[in-house]
């Protein structure tokens, strides 16, 4: 059998398989040296400033907004003349100002199908589910899909569910494609009601070149319960999937699921969207938000790149400036924010000659020297805790990214681990996680009955059933890699740390984002660097640290027993250090 995630590249329409994207040298893109007229801008207006100050400078200067932003002071307008920017950059109350560009791509194999649905950002009601801590529960032993989830044993999650299973109160954001809220592993752990899609679909780019496809509704805005790229529901299932006796269990099985869309059908992640996002998390208490993708099309943003034209090096501040706003405000609001370091089997610190970048749109690409003063977004933030991969053999996945800006690493499959044996190259190296029915319905591996076909069988989807008032219910499942599939690992564990250490009450219940850090680290498994230091014929890459740090595993594989149990010390440890810096 093939494994599915790679039966869905050939099927992919606009999704990249992880790697990095970097910036440019040599002339200006086609994106600078088109016509200003009608085109999308992304305006970044002086921190502090009145919102309502900075669209009356874009209004001035032409252009109409269409997004805003007052927490970060970002707005995306459309421009209406030509000399848009350069009338609006002598505004004093203007920080920067760049064609609008995708900033990230989910880096794993998943087709690219429509979805969207933008909503206000601050409703006006929001409510923590009231309901108490549950205490363990129901089945111990784990849901029948369980067998085949290796990464669950290798962090000991079956022992911490014997304690700690998760706390309702405790939500976890999902910034990614969408989840399907209504897959029967999701559904009893999803807030439809709290959920948001900031993300309006794009059918075809100005080129006609499709990004996302035919808009699957009328009004181009889906459901806050929908994913028709699979891989934010693919991520909500590691984390959260129910431990109820059906299909298969997540980390922490009975927080609660929010989704916070921040992408395309197509993978894409644009910058007002993804800061509407954050700060929508932020503003609702969102305990642990679960960040899986790397920028795009500059996977090393850098402020001053002399190989980049004035207008790249401005659109790369712009990029660095908002996600630092906005990931900052989320620390200030206690978000725990969990990320992919990425896929590209590098170290994002180390000097080294990027020529993919920037690859949106296609043929722009040219080649400079990226090093330590270059980051990427959201994993080059100070507030995000970077997640490595690795396999089931517990070897470092060989596309993982590395070095000594990782905090931790979780299982995040690697098919071709056990390279020269029979367990090389199979599906179940994977990590198997829920898939979308309607998406699956769409691929050919489920047919119109709900049924798995030939096709589902031969790529190692999974199904399971069950009667529910009078018909059958069933869910579907796939194996995927990526450190997108490490992270809600790390995000599970995190949310289950709230849960057991959590204080306060109502909207207030939580934990501070350094207290959870503190812990995940600090309870990680140590995992010594593999001999020899420079593994994996195919991937190439050396190790340096030993068991307590090094740059293949951080601090090492995070422990969800370990972290529920023993985490008090640390906890006591984290307020000490507070009181005594005040």
């Amino acid at each position: 059998m093939r494994p599915f995630a790679r039966l869905a590249a050939g099927l992919t329409l606009s999704v990249s398989l992880c790697g990095a994207a970097v910036g440019s040298l040599g002339p200006a893109s086609a994106a600078e040296t088109a016509p200003e007229a009608g085109r999308d801008f992304s305006v970044l207006g002086v921190a502090g400033a009145p919102l309502d100050d900075i669209v009356a400078a874009v209004e001035a200067a032409g252009g109409t907004v269409k997004n805003s932003n007052a927490v970060v002071n970002l707005v995306t307008a459309v421009a209406g003349a030509d000399g848009f920017t350069d009338r609006l950059a002598r505004e004093a109350v203007i920080q920067l100002v760049t064609p609008v560009r995708v900033i990230g791509r989910v880096p794993e194999l998943l087709p690219a199908l429509p979805q969207v649905n933008p909503q206000a950002l601050h409703p006006e009601a929001v409510v923590r589910p009231a309901k108490p801590r549950p205490r363990p529960s129901g089945p111990t032993a784990g849901d029948p899909l369980d067998t085949h989830l290796w990464g669950l044993t290798a962090i000991n999650a079956p022992e911490a569910h014997q304690t700690e299973r998760g706390d309702r109160r405790v939500l976890v954001g999902i910034l990614d494609t969408g989840v399907d809220g209504t897959h029967p592993d999701i559904a009893p752990n999803f807030d439809k009601k709290l959920s948001r899609n900031f993300v309006t679909d794009i059918p075809k780019d100005a080129r006609g070149i499709e990004v996302d496809g035919p808009c699957e509704v009328p009004s181009c805005q889906d459901p806050v319960d929908a994913d028709d790229n699979g891989h934010g529901t693919h991520v909500a299932g590691t984390i959260a999937a129910a431990l109820d006796g059906f299909g298969l269990s997540g980390v922490a099985p009975n927080v609660t699921i929010v989704n916070v869309r921040g992408a395309q059908d197509s993978g894409y992640f644009f910058l007002q969207e993804v800061v509407n996002a954050i700060t929508y998390a932020a503003d609702i208490g969102i305990d642990v938000l679960n960040m899986s993708f790397y920028t795009d099309p500059w996977a090393a943003l850098c402020a001053g790149n002399l190989a980049d034209t004035p207008a790249q090096q401005r659109e790369q501040q712009l990029i660095l400036e908002g996600m630092a706003r906005a990931m900052a405000y989320a620390d200030g609001k206690g978000v725990t924010q969990v990320v992919a370091l990425g896929n590209a089997n590098q170290d994002p610190t180390a000097p080294r000659i990027d020529a993919s970048s920037p690859n949106f749109p296609e043929g722009n690409a040219h080649p400079r020297l990226v090093d330590g003063t270059c980051r990427s977004m959201p994993a080059g933030d100070e507030h995000a805790i970077r997640v490595g991969a690795y396999g089931p053999s517990g070897n470092k996945s060989g596309f993982s990214n590395f070095g000594p800006s990782l905090s931790v690493v979780a299982p995040g499959g690697w098919f071709d681990d056990y390279a020269g044996t029979a367990q090389g190259s199979q599906e179940e190296n994977g990590i198997l996680s829920a898939l979308p029915r309607s998406l699956a319905v769409k691929l050919g591996v489920v047919d119109s009955t709900g049924r798995l076909t030939a096709q589902g069988e031969e790529t190692g989807v999974h199904e399971a059933c069950k009667r529910s008032k009078g018909r059958d219910v069933c869910g579907f499942y796939h194996y995927l890699q990526g450190t997108s599939m490490a992270a809600p690992h790390a995000s599970g564990v995190a949310a289950l740390i709230v849960s057991a250490y959590g204080s306060g009450s109502g909207a207030n219940f939580g934990l501070p984002p350094a207290a959870v850090r503190a812990v995940l680290e600090g309870t990680a498994k140590g995992k010594t660097c593999p001999d020899p230091l420079v593994a994996f014929a195919t991937y190439q890459a050396a190790c340096a640290g030993d068991a307590s740090f090094n740059t293949f595993y951080g601090h090492g594989s995070v422990d969800a027993h370990a972290a529920v149990t023993a985490g008090a010390p640390l906890i006591a440890e984290y307020i000490t250090g507070r009181n005594r810096a005040h």
